[in-house]
């Protein structure tokens, strides 16, 4: 059995689709799903999540869908702040960001922290987290906004992985 984990390949790279006729994201592994109820502002959302641990690092992306792009940009906002306060110790750097064919109402944003920790033990061994970058962005759909949160928690073994992954996530 150990011979054949030693045949395969840390990121083994597949299209999976996020939501029903919307994003399709490249993860690195086959996908886990789940769907939680978030807080978001003054609603409770469910948010549909798919994601998976390769090389080092848990590769994400989450998505709900809002009514309209006025409550799109205020879920934004929630999911910014708490995403923030999750990282408050972190040095952290936020940005506009771009994404083919992502409305521009919410804007498409990104958020990166600093700490260089090798891994996820490794940054819990020195009390610190693990690196994190998010990108969040939304869809015009025919029943409202899509919006959504791509997430690389950690730092993978190969440092190609961060691009290959949000390079990846294709809206139609």
């Amino acid at each position: 059995m150990a011979l054949l984990g030693a045949c395969t390949p840390t990121f083994n790279w597949r299209d999976v689709r996020i939501a029903d006729k919307g994003l399709v994201a490249l993860l690195p592994c086959k996908a886990d799903r789940a769907t939680r109820a978030m807080p978001l502002g003054v609603e409770s959302v469910e948010v549909e999540m798919a994601g998976c641990e390769a090389g080092g690092a848990t590769f994400a992306v989450a998505h709900a869908a809002a009514a309209d792009a006025a409550q799109a940009e205020a879920w934004l906002r929630a999911w910014r702040a708490a995403t923030r306060a999750q990282l408050a110790d972190e040095d952290a750097t936020e940005a506009a960001a771009t994404v083919p064919r992502a409305v521009p109402v919410p804007a498409p944003w990104k958020l990166e922290t600093r700490n260089e920790a090798a891994n996820a033990k490794a940054a819990e061994a020195a009390n610190a987290a693990a690196p994190a970058r998010v990108l969040w962005f939304a869809q015009r759909t025919a029943s409202g906004v899509s919006l959504y949160q791509a997430t690389v928690l950690g730092k993978p073994s190969a440092p190609e992985a961060f691009m290959t992954f949000f390079e990846g996530l294709r809206l139609p």
